[in-house]
């Protein structure tokens, strides 16, 4: 099973889909028991659909999802 911080370092690769069967069985084991944990991905999932639902140029057209792909591995060398 994940930690807190293990699974905020990851919500954006399960919001994206990017994690093998194993994380995300893991992730799932402890979003289930971990209501602030819940809390986070949710804000997340809320800011990512916000962000997607702009017009351009700040929505879709300015390439949203290869900004969130940066801001993910940005994160991901900063804590790992």
């Amino acid at each position: 099973m994940m930690n807190c911080e293990q699974v905020t370092r990851f919500a954006g690769d399960v919001l994206g889909r990017k994690l093998s069967i194993r994380d995300r069985m893991a992730f799932a084991m402890h979003i289930a028991m971990c209501r602030g944990c819940r809390v986070f991905l949710e804000q997340n999932r809320l800011t990512i659909l916000g962000l997607r639902s702009l017009k351009p140029p700040f929505g879709e057209g300015a390439g949203v999802d290869a900004l969130l792909d940066r801001f993910r591995d940005e994160t991901r060398r900063r804590d790992g």
